[in-house]
């Protein structure tokens, strides 16, 4: 079941097209998932709330260095698609190494864009295509104390 939900952007192009065609509403939503916790399942079920199908962007290995540095990621991205392929609220899963997620974004035209709470609507890459077509963007609370950096450190400081 876990493969079955990992997708190549092309083939979620073609499956997304045919949800569609029937009436589902799309959610579309991307990070690093870096040190998967409690925080990244909430955000995601909160955000599969918005909408009939769930899909998740993975940020590859390499636009995750760009981003949190030379240290990250911690755990591989063939793992953290699988992690996140796991979660039932998960629908589909896919991968970019862009440094932003726009490209699978205009591919899938998703009727709700979805971030955490920590981006202003404004700053949400995606945002103004997704209006550009009456689509919504919302930003969901992060569970509080929950991250993958605060993770690490705690389980530094503890080694």
């Amino acid at each position: 079941m876990i493969e079955s939900k990992i997708k190549a952007n092309l083939q979620l192009k073609k499956i997304i097209a045919g949800l569609k065609s029937k009436g589902g509403k799309v959610v579309f939503t991307n990070g690093c998932f870096d040190i998967l916790h409690y925080g990244h399942v909430k955000y995601l079920e909160e955000a599969k709330k918005k909408g009939d199908i769930l899909v998740v962007a993975i940020n590859s290995d390499s636009s995750v260095k760009k981003i949190k540095g030379s240290r990250r990621p911690i755990i591989a991205a063939k793992e953290r698609i699988r992690l996140v392929s796991a979660l039932e609220s998960v629908d589909y899963v896919t991968t970019f190494s862009e440094s932003t997620p726009l490209k699978i974004i205009k591919l899938v035209k998703p009727d709700v864009l979805v971030k955490g709470g920590d981006w202003k609507t404004s700053n949400i890459v995606g945002s103004e295509f997704v209006k550009s077509y009456k689509g919504r963007i919302i930003t969901i609370p992060f569970v509080s104390g929950l991250s993958s950096s605060k993770l690490i450190k705690k389980i530094a400081k503890k080694f």
